[in-house]
């Protein structure tokens, strides 16, 4: 029964100290977990990129990512606290000190001093930490040391338990396992015995078994290697119950951050890498961008990359002819001298490193194609030339300019056209691109005229389809047109002659002369006439003198004839012929004549026989013609003649065009 009372009274207790420790847990003031934090290293030498260790801010309010500042240049601080070097440092006194400053939520700066010491000797040592009153975690080991605020300062309970500052552990420990992290420990263990267990990620959570717990001790220990690429951090709850006081139960949160060791090289994203670039592109401006990624923490120098050109081949026409942007790994070009003709494709061995470029290295590779600009202007082969082309043909080639050109075969920067620029103010000439591409065919597009311009100097330019790359020099092509005279058939003026005569014209009758003339002013040439076509056989020519006579009677009625009743015309052809020994040539002429109507033909009777009944009989109808024109045909007037005016009577209708009997 006594004892029953003790234990009874042991609660009683145990449990105004909680309650008592739960109020006053909630005070909390922002700052650094100590006034002064001592980072222990084992040599002189420091290098760029190397961790020290971490100090710890207590916002109160669970803030994370907070802005640290360090007042030595020498070293720099992350957002989560850890304290790295930004340049290479020797402790030439075996300790540097300096500090470090926070700010927290209302402003309020806060500082701490940090003591970088060299350890000459490997020791146990323990560090004085001020403990929470009702949970304390003790370091086995001074390789990693966890300093716990004073309660006023960062420890705060929530509900039934503690929140402390995370603790890290490097990733890749060798072992030997288990290794003790860190002791938890209850206040209460000095009135009464304590068991502690953890639960969560990696103690019964996958990957289970990686964190244990000494159930009396409270020794928490890793039982293999982390991988901070695996999992980053683990996330525990301890428990403290009592062994005798099965009621009396606490829990605390451990968070356990797996620190980054650099076991990762860059692996590019792609390897090779294939760009393009002009041969006349201009120096600086990036074409291309190599990409290598880091698995390690991308907030430290351990997946921070750098790239490097190690290797350019071919080394022409100097090895620095690409540039490479150490940050982000863009690729432009360091020098003038591109020539895809010459050398169409580069490859670039390119190293990319972490740890700003000093740490572990990966190799890949960039090929760059050299493209086509139009950097060599097309040269004509030949750059004067004389030609002859007879005059009076449209469409006759004058002649055939051929080029070369340095540029890709087949690319616009190699293709070819042309312009004449001199020597065609009449449009004579065009010049259009052969089919090959590098040739330009100069054709006329009019008629030459030897008799007007016997002599015509072309100047012809060549171009690409693209344009020049800068100012290149054009080439130009001289051709010399000399026009040959070509035996041209007289000509006539005008070429058709209108004339107008009676058709009873007598035979012989002088009607016109119908002459023409011979272009060919540098030949002294004979011309005489012929007559070309004549349907009617009406007319004749005196060859010599082109006088054009009645040679048969006309007739406006003729078949020959064309055209109205009022307006009737004849045509005939008339031919003027040179004497050529060669290839004489014959012009043509036409002669219309408009013929006036003489009354030269009688009325005539269309109906040639009738009968009529000699009882009740009706009159007739009968019609009536005259193949002369209008002014020598109606009206008519009709009798009857001899022994038939007797019996019969005869009369013209309304018109005086038709007969009734």
């Amino acid at each position: 029964m006594d004892t029953m009372k003790m234990r009874l009274g042991v609660i009683i207790f145990l449990c105004k100290v909680f309650l008592c420790e739960y109020a006053e847990g909630y005070s909390c003031t922002p700052g650094f977990e100590s006034e002064l934090l001592v980072f222990k290293v084992h040599r002189d030498d420091l290098h760029q990129g190397e961790r020290l260790g971490r100090v710890i801010f207590n916002t109160c309010d669970g803030r994370t990512g907070l802005l640290f500042q360090s007042a030595d240049k020498w070293f720099d601080v992350d957002t989560d606290g850890t304290v790295t070097l930004k340049r290479q440092v020797t402790l030439h006194e075996d300790h540097k000190v300096f500090s470090v400053h926070a700010w927290d939520s209302s402003g309020e700066k806060h500082t701490v001093s940090v003591r970088v010491e060299r350890v000459h000797h490997h020791k146990d040592h323990h560090m004085n930490m001020s403990s929470p009153q009702h949970f304390q975690m003790e370091s086995p080991s001074d390789d990693l040391v966890l300093m716990f605020p004073k309660s006023s300062m960062g420890l705060k309970r929530l509900k039934r338990g503690w929140v402390i500052p995370p603790f890290s552990l490097l990733e890749n420990n060798k072992g030997p396992f288990p290794i003790k992290l860190v002791q938890i420990k209850s206040d209460y263990s000095r009135e009464t015995p304590m068991q502690y267990k953890i639960s969560g990620e990696g103690a019964d959570l996958d990957p289970k078994g990686t964190l244990i717990i000494d159930r009396l001790s409270g020794f928490v220990s890793v039982t293999r290697p982390l991988d901070r690429e695996t999992k980053a951090s683990y996330r525990l709850i301890a428990h403290a119950t009592g062994l005798d006081v099965p009621t009396l139960v606490e829990r605390m949160e451990i968070v356990l951050n797996v620190m980054d060791a650099n076991d990762n090289s860059p692996v590019f994203t792609q390897n090779p890498f294939n760009g393009e670039v002009p041969e006349a592109a201009q120096i600086g401006p990036e074409f291309m961008t190599v990409t290598a990624t880091d698995a390690d923490d991308p907030t430290t120098y351990n997946a921070d990359v750098r790239y490097k050109i190690i290797k350019q081949e071919p080394e022409l026409p100097n090895p620095n002819m690409f540039q490479i942007d150490s940050f982000t790994g863009g690729i432009s070009v360091n020098s003038a001298g591109l020539d895809k003709e010459k050398w169409p494709k580069y490859t670039l061995t390119v190293v990319a490193a972490d740890m700003e470029g000093t740490g572990l290295i990966t190799t890949g590779t960039a090929v760059i194609t050299v493209t086509d600009s139009n950097d060599n202007a097309p040269q004509f082969e030949q750059t004067t030339h004389t030609v002859s082309v007879p005059e009076n043909k449209v469409g006759a080639v004058v002649a055939t300019l051929k080029v070369t050109d340095g540029d890709e075969v087949g690319s616009p920067a190699w293709s070819t056209k042309y312009r004449i620029i001199g020597g065609d103010k009449g449009g004579l000439f065009n010049v259009t691109t052969g089919p090959s591409r590098l040739e330009g065919i100069i054709t006329t597009v009019k008629p030459l005229d030897f008799e007007k311009n016997k002599q015509h100097n072309l100047s012809v330019v060549v171009e690409n389809d693209d344009p020049f790359v800068g100012a290149l020099p054009t080439s130009t092509a001289t051709v010399t047109v000399n026009v040959e005279d070509v035996n041209e058939p007289p000509e006539f003026n005008p070429k058709e002659k209108r004339i107008t005569y009676l058709e009873d014209t007598p035979v012989d009758t002088e009607l016109v002369t119908f002459t023409a003339t011979d272009p060919d002013i540098g030949k002294s040439q004979k011309i005489t006439y012929e007559v070309g076509n004549d349907p009617a056989g009406w007319l004749s020519v005196t060859p010599d003198t082109g006088i054009i006579k009645v040679k048969k009677e006309m007739d406006r009625e003729s078949n020959y004839v064309k055209g109205g009743n009022y307006f009737k015309y004849y045509t005939a052809i008339i031919w003027a012929v040179d004497n050529d020994v060669e290839s004489p040539a014959t012009g043509t002429g036409t002669l219309t004549i408009t013929l006036t109507d003489v009354n030269d033909n009688a009325p005539v009777i269309n109906e040639r026989e009738i009968k009529i009944c000699n009882r009740g009989s009706s009159p007739v109808l009968l019609s009536i013609t005259d193949k002369d024109g209008p002014d020598n045909a109606g009206p008519f007037s009709v009798e009857t003649q001899g022994e038939t005016s007797k019996n019969w009577s005869t009369s013209m209708n309304e018109t005086c065009e038709q007969l009734l009997i």
